[in-house]
């Protein structure tokens, strides 16, 4: 494990890199503060050897002397435990920012297993242990230096109390050490079990207005208890056998106490041992156990480490989940063409979802996508997004691969507008500015006109400063749908793909969405999905998909007379709104 851990390390400090002379400041001061606290005990080692009444004044100016030398100690502790103190924070904020930074590359199908709880722990409490391995290394290395000035101190004083008193320090450390070995696999299970409690609760957060309405308070609670009951089992399980070992560790320090006290005051009888000698070696025994308590808590931080360096890096190096692949090219100005040819693509093996899809679409048209649902409308905007990989065949963007292009040449040129687009907890101002940070102010007022929003904004008290909580939890579902369009529009995007952007919109808010629609074609490549056919009639071309194939292409008068699917799903829903 030590060379998994500095291996680790080594990793760990390459994100801190920048922030390295933060550490070097810590690490001047080290020496001297482990030099003071292994010569201070010596030094008092050997006066009380020697001590008898004459030279008791002596030893008060001794303890004056070493009171201004910890005083010193102790001021050069604080400079240096501030210097790594920025350095833990600096460190910290990097490995966060990596982790968020390598989960936003990784693939949507790994993403989709893996829970909200586990991205959560790994940023929080793993990011964390890692930052702190430095520190806590380097403090226990202290620890242990100064502690073997100690126990030459002892050695001094008396050689027959020194080996005793060091075997019974053996003797706890051996129990102790057991104890970090069982509770490592419990750890283990333990934090497994914490991302599932973490990720619960952070939908039951995200979602507790709809549970509100499901009146589905109860069961909801009663699914969190159960999870955080089953983590306490856990937890309770580990640290029922942890707190057996601490007892056992206990006792056995307080006979080791009790067998000292009567050894030591025989010695005295015989003139083994003076009583200055015992004082000092009773006010250092417990500095010789603590000399393996800091090799055990360095035990305990190295497991503890090396679990945290496991999960995160799980994310960082894409071993376990993979990461999203993108070529090197650029487009500078794109055209918005694209195709498909012969495209297969399934999310789970043996269940096909496209099946040999192909067609094509010219630049600045508007193309609808009609269909049952689960036909594959919406997989066809993931891959073309390339959210997700197609198993076999090619898409093209203006005749390049897809598979070609960087990531910037693909999701900069593009956006998808869904059913329920996520708005961000912060004013509508700070919505656009996040997704296209030079959009001045009357870009965005311009974009909102376009999307036919500028009228409700300047409605209200705060205008564009406006903060809509939560996912947008201010505003309707059509003002949310406005925004999004609104946002496209801010970020330029050449491809703008609506997916069931007003399928539960009422018809006055879609007919406002749909103006919206119609504001930006002809400049634009827009692809619509959609089950009201209000929203797509007037496009340049339907492409009806049923069963992950492609039925039949063209307007909508031609597929009113060519299509018999299509034209029975216009018909259902003429019979609907009747």
């Amino acid at each position: 494990m030590i060379r998994s851990v500095f291996i680790n390390i080594k990793k760990v400090y390459k994100y801190a890199i920048n922030y390295r002379k933060y550490l070097f400041i810590y690490l001047l001061f080290v020496p001297f503060i482990s030099a003071i606290s292994v010569l201070i005990p010596l030094f008092l080692a050997k006066e009380i050897v020697f001590v008898n009444d004459a030279l008791y004044n002596e030893l008060l100016k001794m303890a004056l002397i070493i009171l201004l030398v910890e005083i010193f100690n102790q001021a050069a502790e604080y400079i240096s435990r501030m210097s790594l103190l920025i350095y833990f924070r600096k460190t910290m904020r990097m490995l966060k920012i990596k982790v968020l930074k390598s989960v936003m590359h990784i693939k949507n199908k790994d993403l989709d297993e893996l829970s909200t709880g586990a991205i959560i722990e790994r940023i929080n409490s793993d990011c964390n242990n890692m930052a702190e391995i430095i520190p806590n290394l380097v403090d226990n290395l202290i620890g242990i230096l100064s502690n073997i000035g100690i126990l030459l101190a002892i050695f001094i004083i008396n050689k027959i109390l020194f080996v005793y008193l060091l075997s019974g320090a053996i003797i706890i450390f051996i129990f102790k050490n057991m104890s970090i070995k069982y509770m490592y696999e419990y750890e283990k299970r333990s934090r497994k079990q914490r991302d599932k409690v973490t990720s619960f609760i952070t939908e039951l957060v995200k979602g507790i207005r709809d549970i509100k309405v499901l009146n589905a308070n109860t069961s909801f609670i009663n699914e969190t208890e159960k999870r955080i009951l089953e983590h306490d089992k856990i937890v309770y399980t580990g640290r029922k056998v942890q707190n057996g070992y601490s007892f056992l560790t206990e006792v056995i320090y307080s006979l080791i106490n009790f067998i000292f006290i009567v050894l030591s005051i025989v010695l005295i009888k015989n003139n083994y041992l003076s009583l200055p000698g015992f004082i000092a070696l009773f006010y250092y025994i417990e500095r010789i156990y603590s000399m393996f308590n800091f090799y055990t808590h360095l035990q305990e931080d190295f497991k503890d480490f090396d679990l945290s360096c496991k999960r995160v890096f799980e994310v960082i190096e894409g071993n376990t989940f993979e990461k999203e692949r993108f070529g090197s090219k650029e487009i500078k100005k794109i055209k918005g063409n694209f195709e498909f040819r012969n495209v297969n693509f399934a999310y789970k093996e043996k269940v096909p979802v496209l099946k040999d899809v192909s067609f094509k679409v010219k630049a600045n048209t508007t193309v609808a996508f009609v269909g049952k649902s689960g036909a594959g409308k919406t997989t066809i905007f993931g891959l073309l997004a390339k959210l997700y990989e197609a198993n076999s065949g090619d898409i093209l963007i203006d005749n390049i691969n897809i598979n070609d292009l960087t990531e910037k040449a693909i999701r900069s040129n593009m956006t998808i507008i869904n059913q329920s687009p996520y708005i961000f907890n912060m004013s509508i101002y700070d919505n656009m500015k996040l997704v296209s940070p030079k959009a001045s102010k009357k870009d965005i007022i311009n974009a909102c006109k376009a999307a036919c929003l500028d009228d409700f904004i300047e409605s209200l008290p705060d205008k564009y400063d406006t903060v809509v909580g939560e996912g947008g939890i201010l505003l309707s579902g059509g003002q949310k749908q406005r925004l999004a369009i609104a946002r496209a529009l801010v970020q330029k995007t050449k491809i703008i793909l609506f997916d069931e952007a007003t399928s539960a919109l009422d018809n006055e808010t879609q007919k406002s969405i749909q103006d919206a629609i119609n504001n930006m074609q002809g400049d634009f490549t827009i692809l619509i999905i959609a089950h009201r056919f209000s929203t797509v009639i007037n496009s340049d071309k339907i492409i009806y998909i049923d069963d992950g194939k492609i039925i039949a292409e063209g307007t909508h008068d031609e597929l009113l007379k060519t299509c018999k699917g299509y034209k029975k799903l216009y018909e259902l829903e003429l019979k609907n709104n009747v």
